[in-house]
């Protein structure tokens, strides 16, 4: 009797100590999705080409318009009625389609190589993966925009002063165009995110994110004049480039009306996704 008191005794006294409960938090999840993007080659990779697009391309595109009034050649009709922040922006087709892509494969890799059963099974709710997904690479693809049209448009500056193309910041329309495009870049972003994990497949959310950004625009030009004028300006590219335009006409969209039918299009995406998310299995 007096033995099995005293095990009682000393296994009450020194309990194991108890494991914390783990708990999801957005928080929490917002760091994963970070640790994983970081992580990949293919994030340093291609952000690199986006920004060397941007920058890279608009200064081309600065010191081909300089060379052209210098030797008195004829301009051509891209370069008639360009300026600094047109000419600094000139790279912004490219480099969307760089950050369109790695937003595609944020999603769509979990798919491929099956990580995405880990990442549900420690996030049973789903949807908070999707939120922290295309809220992390937003912001990255955010940043690198906005501070890559601040510089190239610097630089573009020192390279364009003293000809009718000169702009500064100071310059009506300047900074909302050049925030205006880094902004644009972010959505462009988080749609790839959206396709992503709508399709589940890399290259069928690179094919759609193209099609969507460069084809279908090219394929309006078969439709009546009277269709084009209507649906045109609505289209995902237009809207977009509404955001940064600096000259606007009845054609197309102001700014403010550019940003919310592009918005429209990046929630319509990551709705989709959200639903195809929570109603089948990965």
């Amino acid at each position: 009797m007096t033995t099995i008191a005293s095990s009682r005794t000393s296994a009450s006294a020194d309990p194991r100590p108890a494991r914390p409960a783990y708990k999801v938090t957005a928080l929490r999840v917002l760091r994963s999705e970070w640790a994983k993007l970081w992580s990949l080659r293919s994030t340093w990779i291609t952000l690199g080409l986006a920004l060397l697009f941007l920058v890279g391309f608009g200064l081309i595109a600065a010191y081909q318009f300089k060379s052209r009034m210098t030797s008195g050649r004829p301009m051509d009709r891209d370069f008639a009625d360009a300026s600094t922040l047109s000419l600094s922006l000139f790279g912004t087709n490219f480099a969307q389609l760089a950050l369109g892509v790695l937003g595609v494969l944020v999603a769509a890799g979990e798919y491929s190589t099956g990580m995405i059963r880990s990442t549900l099974a420690a996030v049973p709710r789903r949807l908070p993966v999707l939120w922290s997904k295309a809220a992390v690479y937003g912001l990255i693809a955010l940043v690198l925009g906005t501070v890559g049209a601040f510089a190239v448009f610097t630089a573009d500056s020192g390279v364009l002063s003293g000809t009718r193309a000169a702009m500064t910041l100071s310059d009506t329309g300047v900074v909302r165009g050049l925030a205006g495009a880094g902004l644009y870049l972010a959505l462009v972003g988080v749609i790839g995110v959206a396709l992503g994990a709508l399709l589940r497949s890399v290259a069928g959310g690179i094919a759609v994110l193209v099609a969507t950004l460069m084809l279908v625009p090219g394929l309006t030009s078969l439709l009546p004049s009277s269709w084009q004028s209507h649906l045109s300006p609505y289209l995902p590219s237009h809207a977009g480039e509404a955001m940064f335009a600096l000259h606007h006409d009845s054609a197309t969209l102001s700014p403010t009306a550019g940003l919310a039918v592009f918005l429209g299009w990046t929630v319509l995406a990551l709705g989709a996704a959200a639903v195809r998310l929570v109603r089948t299995d990965a």
